[in-house]
């Protein structure tokens, strides 16, 4: 195990709250209080737990909730870039695209050309990281 019980507990606290405002700026020192650690150790033990940094956690849930948002939903693309915690459309845009491949406009079409062709349909979002951990073999 990386850590023991309790700063996993901690750990567990503070991405929870992350994940519960990640639309909303949570500063790290927050966080970090959350878990009772110091932000420079909060950060690096929480990668070394979890994998990704807290910034990286975060950006995951945003365009996750983001990619959901776009592909079910009639909202304009500045309207899903507030709604998952940016100010800006540019950064938005441009971190989507970095990370998916497409710009929110083209994923958007795409979305609608092959998963809800028809209005009335409920168009259901997989996050990548469970369809990873079920289809990589052990």
């Amino acid at each position: 195990m990386l850590v023991d019980d309790a700063t996993f507990r901690r750990l567990c606290r503070a991405r929870d709250l992350l994940a519960a405002s990640y639309n909303a700026s949570v500063p790290l020192d927050r966080a970090a209080r959350e878990a009772c650690l110091s932000p420079f150790h909060f950060q690096r033990v929480f990668r070394r737990t979890f994998g990704e940094t807290p910034h990286d956690f975060l950006t995951r849930l945003r365009m996750d909730q983001a990619r959901q948002l776009l592909a079910a939903g009639d909202l304009p693309v500045t309207e899903v870039c507030l709604e998952v915690g940016y100010s800006s459309l540019g950064t938005f845009s441009s971190r989507f695209a970095a990370l998916t491949g497409q710009s929110p406009t083209a994923f958007r079409r795409e979305a609608r050309r092959f998963i809800a062709p028809v209005h009335g349909w409920h168009v259901l979002y997989i996050p990548a990281c469970f369809v990873n951990f079920w289809l990589t073999p052990p």
